[in-house]
């Protein structure tokens, strides 16, 4: 498993070494007795920076780079710069701790504290300073480590949530499903049942009344007229029957939540009476189904938004898949929000600061922390020329489990 480089890290990663190359070269001309030769400058302005570049995609090969650094200089002897090369080793073995499997980054410990043990023994001779101080690096070390595994309970409640979510749409769906059926029963047995022995009755009465309804020709059409409406309403329940009894047959597991059905959920929304159009900008990308169902439920809780605060309105919703990322984006043109003289309806966008939650509930809420537990940005606010514009981005390169 290669090492993890989360986003919010990599400008990190990428300023690091040669912020520690220009302390380096600083500190080595402030020592009386460095002598700048091009070696010397060489090794002490790239050496560092050209471990810490490794370590960001190598993290425990780059580590033990970063502390050969020691060794180096003392076979140079270069005197120093200590302090930079100890907070480069420092800052690398704690990389590999949070970037490498541990059993991996374990072994780059070990190294680090090892060159470093050797190294100061080779320069001053041998000291308890040189075993104990080392230890120093298992700190950095476990800092990586113990971020490296609350991210993964991350990961693991957002498989979490996921499957909960899944289930419970499953548990509703086969709540309608058996509630259907029940209906379907109940109309078969009890109300189909009866208006066809009423139907029944009431042809056996004019059976019974055929001589005298034949002088009597309206009261006869009426009997008619009952009867055939008798039948006509048996056969229009027991088609209803069958329509919903074919609905309850259906598999009880609901389709799981995907941006792939964006566009069902844009037919629902025009059928509820928001014109509403999809714009789908790159190649669809397959995403990690937690990532994938989070995706669909800020799209659907943006939508369902402009439905409440925006009657009457128009809603544009774009679909952009790049490299590394997916961005939904839902405006609208906030027609319908004000009635009269520009008063706003109650309840609606106008009522509320921006960047308050505008669902009177958790809508922005939990649209934030679906898409900050992917490590994902969201941003919702009025538009300059009128509406609500939500601007979610998801990063789908990130490695999961």
């Amino acid at each position: 498993m290669r090492g993890r480089r989360p986003g919010d890290l990599r400008l990190l990663a990428w300023l690091l070494p040669p912020t520690m190359g220009v302390l380096a070269v600083v500190e080595a001309l402030s020592n009386e007795r460095f002598d700048p030769t091009p070696v010397h400058l060489s090794v002490v302005a790239a050496w560092v920076p050209m471990g810490l570049v490794l370590a960001r995609w190598r993290p425990a090969i780059g580590t033990v780079v970063v502390a050969a650094f020691y060794p180096v200089v003392i076979l140079l002897d270069i005197p120093g710069p200590g302090g930079v090369g100890l907070i480069s080793t420092l800052l690398a073995v704690g990389w590999a701790g949070f970037g490498e499997p541990v059993r991996r980054s374990r072994w780059a410990l070990i190294a680090a504290m090892l060159i470093y043990a050797a190294s100061d023994t080779m320069r001053a001779g041998f000291s308890w300073v040189n075993v104990f101080f080392p230890l120093i690096f298992v700190v950095g070390w476990w800092s990586g480590v113990l971020v490296q595994r609350e991210q993964g309970r991350s990961r693991a409640f957002a498989e979490m949530a996921a499957t909960l979510d899944a289930q419970r749409e499953a548990v509703a769906h086969a709540a309608v499903i058996e509630e259907r059926t029940r209906i379907a029963r109940e109309i078969h047995d009890a109300v189909a049942h009866s208006v066809s022995i009423m139907t029944l009755q009431i042809g056996g009465l004019r059976s019974q009344l055929e001589d005298v309804l034949e002088h009597r020709p309206a009261e006869r059409e009426v009997m008619l007229g009952l009867e055939r409406l008798g039948r006509q309403s048996v056969e229009e329940l027991r088609s209803l029957v069958g329509i919903m009894r074919k609905s309850g047959s259906e598999s009880p597991t609901a389709p799981t939540p995907s941006l792939a059905l964006a566009e069902q959920l844009i037919a629902d929304v025009r059928a509820a009476g928001l014109p509403a159009q999809l714009r789908v900008e790159g190649v669809p990308t397959p995403l990690h189904q937690a990532l994938d169902v989070s995706a669909y439920r800020v799209l659907q809780e943006a939508l369902t938004n402009v439905l409440r605060h925006a009657p009457g309105g128009h809603a544009e919703v774009a679909i952009r898949y790049a490299a590394d990322t997916v961005t939904i984006e839902v405006r609208d043109d906030g027609a319908g929000e004000a009635t009269g003289e520009g008063a706003a309806l109650p309840g609606s966008r106008a009522d509320h600061p921006p960047g308050a939650d505008r669902t009177g509930g958790h809508g922005l809420i939990g649209m934030r922390e679906r898409t900050a537990i992917f490590g994902g940005t969201l941003q919702a606010a009025p538009r300059p020329e009128g509406g609500f514009a939500v601007t979610a981005c998801f990063p789908i390169r990130r490695r999961w489990p």
